[in-house]
């Protein structure tokens, strides 16, 4: 399990991260989630020991990952900008992977390349970015990693790829209960791989919990009549007599207050990852506003 705890980050004025906790649970799928500029990357250079924090600790099955060499061999990490060694060629990069990470599987690698066909004799640095993300998810699964770390992890590779990848992913957390850490922002993805999701905003976690918890908190309520009172409507528009209004509240707890408000019609509907994003972030401030006029 990974534990974050008041992690504070400063670079000069600039709080990146403030006071964050953050709980991944051990063999979940989690998807950390926030707007540009929220903190993301930076949490997750901190959960993997790149970063020392100002303030605060993280841990990683009870160990500070900071300096720690025995946790850093038990996670891998692939981040937004790849980096390899220059003029390295696939195989290099094998041999340096190997001598960092005791479990590295020579067997997973040959057998990856049939599922990511590089070009072994030449250097990385001539790949394509979508080539490079492929070598980088090839190493990475073959270290075995205790938890295995994302930063827009599929940017740049074809839908086919990013198939194949999430299903060696989520074979391997089936498999051997490793634990996912991803930030990303394509929601509608992370909405169909996570059980667990953390949404941060200017540095802070403000919201962490199962995507089913989260789920059932908010619904989607669309309705003819008038709304019973003492509903907690984050969001209300309308389409005519149609009105759709966004409820805190689950299902069960919503859908008996409309039967008694004697309504022409409802329906109470799930709502997406990205709606949710969207309203607990702020509602109307974060949605697509209507400026051409």
């Amino acid at each position: 399990m990974l534990r974050m705890q008041g992690v504070t980050k400063q670079f000069g004025r600039f709080y990146a991260l403030r006071e964050l906790n953050m709980t991944v649970p051990k063999g979940a799928i989690y998807g950390l989630v926030g707007p540009n500029g929220a903190g993301k990357s930076t949490a997750l250079r901190h959960a993997t020991g790149i970063c020392r924090p100002d303030k605060g600790q993280v841990y990683f099955d009870g160990l500070s990952v900071y300096e720690n060499p025995q946790i850093k061999s038990r996670i891998a990490y692939i981040p937004d900008e790849i980096f390899f060694f220059p003029s390295a060629t696939l195989e290099d990069m094998r041999k340096f992977y190997r001598g960092m990470y005791p479990t590295f599987d020579d067997g997973l690698f040959t057998q990856l390349l049939d599922v990511f066909p590089q070009l072994r004799k030449a250097p990385i640095s001539r790949y394509s970015k979508g080539m490079q993300k492929q070598a980088a998810f090839q190493l990475s699964l073959c270290t075995h990693p205790d938890m295995l770390v994302l930063d827009e992890p599929v940017d740049g590779l074809d839908p086919v790829i990013r198939r194949q990848v999430w299903s060696l992913i989520q074979e391997d957390v089936s498999n051997r209960g490793s634990t996912v850490l991803i930030s990303s922002h394509n929601l509608r993805e992370l909405e169909d791989l996570c059980d667990h999701v953390g949404i941060m905003e200017r540095g802070k976690m403000i919201m962490e919990c199962s995507l089913s918890q989260l789920q059932r908190s908010t619904v989607k309520v669309q309705l003819v009549g008038q709304p019973p009172a003492g509903l907690e409507i984050l969001n209300k528009t309308a389409s005519g007599r149609l009105q759709t209004l966004v409820v805190r509240g689950s299902a069960q707890e919503i859908t008996p207050r409309l039967q008694e408000a004697n309504l022409t019609y409802f329906d109470v509907l799930p709502l997406t990852l990205e709606e949710i994003f969207i309203y607990e972030l702020g509602g109307m401030d974060y949605e697509i506003q209507n400026i051409l006029l």
